[in-house]
């Protein structure tokens, strides 16, 4: 099959349309306010958000749904990814500015952990949606390079493109001219997320591996993208 006919009735995309998201919506949540660190060997301690823990795991769904749906279906995800990020920023937004009640006494804490500055939360939403584009689109023409074998090649090396993207964008926008983020520091930090991420989607090639698998037999698909229109802005897949 070619790309996804319109008359089919996906089983599961549903699902793994609001796992998407949610693994999305979560990274960006609980992840993206955290710096944490750990002791390497022959290194020491070294700093990393903890968000890049699970927010890789967002690429692996998004791999999925490129690999199993095709394209303009990933492309659906990716829209309702950017417009909850979107609305989460907003509400975010919203519910910090909101006056406290007098007996209250957590608005401090609270605004530390959601009150994100605009210019992060600008960086993330641009870097998610360029580096999601860019992860689908290489996978997809991947995949017809490979016609279907060796997944994952594509898997790993759409991964490469997308997060450094991603990585690529999201620093710069987000912390270039900054005090205490000086133009090596924000380099260097652009290589090790992409390395940590790119390492995250090797090590987790045997369970894209299974779900990829499961996913194809139960729905009974095998999509290429042969005649897919890959403009982002094109009518998006109704399932």
């Amino acid at each position: 099959m070619n790309k996804p006919d319109s008359r089919l009735q996906f089983r599961y995309f549903d699902f793994v349309l609001a796992a998407f998201v949610t693994i999305l919506l979560l990274s960006n949540v609980i992840g993206a306010g955290k710096v944490a660190e750990i002791d390497l060997p022959a290194i020491g301690m070294w700093p990393f958000g903890a968000g890049v823990l699970f927010f890789p795991i967002s690429y692996v769904i998004g791999d999925v749904l490129t690999e199993v749906y095709g394209y303009a279906y990933a492309r659906r995800c990716i829209w309702a990814g950017f417009a909850a990020l979107l609305f989460m920023a907003f509400m975010s937004w919203v519910v910090v500015a909101l006056p406290p009640a007098a007996d209250w006494g957590n608005q401090a804490a609270y605004e530390a952990v959601f009150g994100q500055v605009p210019r992060i939360v600008l960086a993330s939403i641009i870097a998610f949606w360029a580096g999601e584009f860019v992860n689908s689109y290489v996978l997809a023409k991947m995949k017809i390079w490979t016609r279907g074998k060796l997944l994952w090649t594509r898997t790993i090396g759409s991964t490469v493109f997308g997060q450094g993207v991603d990585s690529a964008l999201f620093y710069p926008i987000a912390f270039l001219g900054v005090a205490g983020w000086t133009n090596e520091l924000v380099v260097q930090v652009i290589f090790t997320q992409w390395a940590i991420k790119v390492a995250w989607e090797a090590a987790l090639t045997p369970v894209t591996y299974a779900v990829v698998g499961w996913l194809k037999r139960r729905e009974g698909v095998e999509i290429f993208d042969t005649d897919t229109d890959f403009s982002p802005f094109a009518k998006v897949e109704q399932p």
